[in-house]
């Protein structure tokens, strides 16, 4: 669903605007002051409608810092000053479009249409990467540290250096626990579950380790290595 943040400090205006917003079918999330908006801001709504004159922090700084911090996310300034000079401000504030109050509510829904139109869809999260230091023994996934056991740092060092190549069972039960293969994989099995977990991975919809039915495993190479 698309979410609007909404940052209006009058009831009079945000309420009915909120109820048309939820008749087209947008979920609304309605802020009374800047700070809170800039709060709302961080959930990563797909539209804000921005009153200027909002308390503790005015709609122009809000706008401002949204666009510091990186965020593309499209801005509809609401303004009660028809100035073009205002105009020009909140546009040069990173804004994209404005209305100017008192306004109709028709004009204002199709603008917001129209922005939702230009937004470029969001691409594919990537998955974070994964790095190893093997003189240290440590492993990351993105900026974390994960805290392995011996074996399991063994059983991702393994997977990591073959990446994109599938690990026989086999070969990872000579190489991690120094054994022949007899049959029962159940260590490795749970090994490589607590290691997902570990990774922050879905066994049912993997981005690091593939389980090749019959075979063994494969580490994915999406974050390389």
């Amino acid at each position: 669903m698309t979410r609007v943040l909404l940052a209006e400090d009058d009831p009079a205006i945000s309420e009915p605007l909120a109820r048309a917003l939820r008749r087209e079918g947008y979920a609304v999330d309605v802020r009374e002051d800047g700070l809170a908006a800039l709060d709302g801001a961080q959930s990563g709504p797909d539209l804000v409608i921005l009153d200027l004159g909002l308390p503790s922090i005015d709609g122009l700084e809000v706008c401002r810092r949204l666009r510091n911090s990186g965020s593309s996310v499209p801005v509809l300034i609401l303004t009660a000053r028809a100035d073009e000079v205002d105009t020009v401000v909140g546009l040069d504030a990173g804004a994209d479009d404005y209305v100017t109050k008192p306004f109709r509510l028709a004009e204002l829904l199709a603008r917001a249409r129209a922005l939702l139109r230009r937004t470029p869809p969001e691409e594919e999260e990537a998955a974070p990467l994964v790095r190893l230091d093997a003189e240290a023994r440590r492993a990351f996934v993105g900026d974390n540290e994960l805290q392995l056991t011996a074996k399991e740092f063994e059983l991702l060092r393994v997977l990591v250096r073959e990446q994109g190549k599938v690990v026989s069972r086999e070969q990872l039960m000579h190489e991690i626990w120094e054994t022949a293969w007899l049959g029962s994989t159940k260590t490795l099995d749970m090994h490589v579950s607590v290691l997902r977990r570990k990774l922050g991975d879905d066994a049912t919809q993997p981005r690091f380790i593939t389980t090749v039915r019959g075979v063994g495993f494969r580490f994915e190479p999406v974050g390389g290595s």
